[in-house]
């Protein structure tokens, strides 16, 4: 029995493949998301982004601040059939702002997707971002976008992404003129030009004309002094270019790139068919007891992302789950790793963006949505069979700090309860004064927009108007040590101490150079900028 379980594990597994889109604000990540999922068919027609006010909002995007703003702020799941094969998209927030959010979806992702502005190359966000994918040895796929406008030289972009990320590159298509010229792409696997057709705002798949190098009938379809310079670029390619190399990429170490335009589907579908056939399948995760297969028998899986109130109307909460291993059915009887508890998975739902359907099973590399009660944390394993836990989820060091208030006693309740669940679900970190008289939380955030998205959700969400308070700190730094070390040190100036959501010490810092003065002074205090993780304790209630 469990050899036939096996197998069907193996097959499905076979059948799946996961990734998660970074970039930098701006570069098309909406766009792209929507065409990818117009050609895996699970949207009809795409609507222009530019035109995103008076047409329908990307499908990614449901909060009512995102659709007003017209910005990512959330991760969004969306999972779709393509050539056989299950997607797992994992959208993650194009703002950074949110860059936390983002660390906690790649957690859950098996491969990314860099795309990058053709016209502005390698910018801040994508670095940071390129970097988590780094530590986690992720095989990254890099996608320029926007060819259809004025850009940089590709050869440029190829350099710098060498030069600047340490990591090879393999362009696996080739862009044939840029802007009002770009034509379509060249499409080195199979050795084949593929000219474009514009659609009105690229809202129904390009058509394409495909014809070998060397076929008479380019003379006819092309400009010449377009095709001379793509045979001129070719030989170059050819001459100085790396080789493709499949370990390289899953290891990490080498980036297929791929040239194209999201806005009117220029070279969406052949980066699609690549990606199928190069991404790496759901791997084996790093537990308690291992590295854990994905055809290991027995059921697991980790939270990564909680959503409180993706459906206004029932205030829900969301635990976005991600399976590692064995089969996921529906009433399922699980352990959880954390609290030691049982927990029956009722009620699973197959997600895609704010939609959702009932589900019945589930296989690795495959994301599911499950009622929370209050039961799970970002990080929380559940699992079948002997006990285990897989890797928790890190903090991050926020930047800015404000007293959250709430001037209204008789909204107590809510508010209570608005920021227990926002911080439940990684929105913002919570921590508080050590000063018992002072009860109002403390939000602390990467970006102002966080605070911002904390107080509209209060409003709208929960009813409570709030106020904020600034607090006059940039750094914070969890004192590894713990209390005992804090409290022989004695006074620190221009420093704050307070305590996160579980009860450890935190230090706050006007800036680096303080928090620098201080770990030179107090080496014994063993200052961390990301916070240890937590398992089998509870969040202090507020």
């Amino acid at each position: 029995m469990a050899t036939e379980l096996q197998t069907d594990l193996a097959a499905a597994v076979e059948k799946r493949r996961n990734f998660a889109i970074i970039s930098h604000p701006d570069a098309g990540k909406t766009t792209l998301t929507e065409k990818l999922l117009l050609y895996g068919g699970a949207i009809h027609e795409a609507g222009a982004v530019k035109a995103r006010r008076a047409q329908r909002h990307a499908t990614s995007d449901w909060m009512a601040m995102e659709q007003q703003r017209g910005i990512s702020i959330t991760s969004t799941v969306l999972q779709f059939l393509y050539g056989g094969f299950w997607i797992n998209l994992l959208d993650t927030p194009g703002h950074q702002d949110f860059s936390e959010d983002t660390y906690r979806t790649l957690a859950a992702a098996d491969n990314a997707v860099m795309l990058e502005d053709a016209a502005k190359g390698l910018e801040p966000q994508t670095r940071k971002l390129f970097e988590v994918c780094r530590m986690r040895g992720l095989p990254i796929f890099t996608f320029f976008n926007k060819l259809d406008r004025p850009g940089r030289d590709p050869f440029e972009l190829l350099d710098e992404i060498e030069q600047e990320l340490d990591l090879q590159t393999y362009a696996v298509n080739w862009p044939i003129g840029m802007g009002d010229r770009f034509k379509g792409v060249f499409d080195r696997r199979n050795r084949q030009i593929h000219l474009f057709e514009r659609s009105a705002h690229g809202s129904r798949t390009a058509q394409d004309t495909v014809v070998d190098l060397g076929d008479p009938r380019i003379e006819e379809l092309l400009e010449q002094d377009l095709y001379y310079q793509l045979k001129e670029d070719l030989e170059v390619l050819e001459e100085v270019g790396a080789d493709f190399d499949l370990e390289k990429v899953h290891q990490g170490q080498q980036t297929p790139v791929f040239f194209g335009s999201a806005m009117t589907n220029f070279g969406v579908q052949l980066f699609l068919d690549s990606f199928l056939d190069y991404a790496l399948k759901p791997s084996p995760r790093r537990s308690t007891i291992g590295d854990v297969e994905p055809s290991y028998p027995d059921f697991s899986g980790f939270v990564f992302k909680l959503q409180a109130n993706m459906d206004p109307k029932h205030r829900d909460r969301i635990a976005f789950i991600r399976v590692c291993s064995g089969k996921f059915e529906k009433d399922m009887t699980v352990s959880h790793a954390r609290s030691g508890k049982t927990v029956r998975l009722s009620h699973p739902q197959k997600l895609f963006g704010q939609d959702r359907e009932s589900l019945a099973e589930a296989f690795p590399g495959d994301v599911i949505g499950l009622n929370n009660p209050g039961v799970f944390a970002i990080g929380d394993t559940i699992y079948n069979g002997k006990r285990l836990e897989y890797e928790g989820i890190p903090m991050f060091s926020p930047e800015l700090f404000a007293y959250l208030k709430n001037p209204n006693p008789s909204k107590f309740k809510q508010f209570r309860k608005g920021v227990s669940e926002l911080r439940e679900e990684g929105a913002v970190q919570i921590m508080y004064s050590v000063d018992e008289s002072r009860r109002d939380p403390i939000l602390a955030a990467v970006g102002q927009l966080q605070f911002e998205v904390v107080q509209f959700r209060l409003l709208n969400e929960y009813g409570v108007e709030t106020l904020l308070d600034p607090l006059p700190f940039s750094v914070a730094r969890w004192v590894d040590s713990g209390w005992e070390a804090l409290q022989k040190v004695g006074r620190l100036f221009n420093t704050a101490t307070v305590k996160d959501s579980w009860g450890r010490p935190v230090l706050l810092f006007r800036n680096e150079w303080n928090c620098q003065q201080v770990e030179g002074e107090h080496p014994e205090l063993e200052l961390k900028s990301v916070a240890p993780v937590v398992s089998g304790q509870e969040p202090e209630a507020l």
